[in-house]
């Protein structure tokens, strides 16, 4: 029986997509793990904290100058 011959280009393509399956694989494995590590908060940024209890610059008419009011 002889052996089989198969060209050089189908090799390559033969790799490059088991190259790309494992990359996705990769991906997938890689955002599952920093999904268990870090799981986002469920609060939204507008929650986090009260916007109108922080200090406001006002701008002083008469120098330019912004101050805080």
């Amino acid at each position: 029986m002889p052996p089989i011959a198969i060209p050089p280009l189908v090799i390559w393509a033969l790799g490059a997509v088991g190259a790309a399956a494992l990359a996705k694989f990769v991906q997938h494995e890689w955002q599952r793990v920093n999904a268990e590590l870090h799981p986002r908060k469920t609060a939204r940024p507008s929650d986090r904290f009260d916007r109108d209890g922080l200090p406001t610059l006002k701008r002083d008419p008469r120098t330019g100058i912004y101050r805080l009011d």
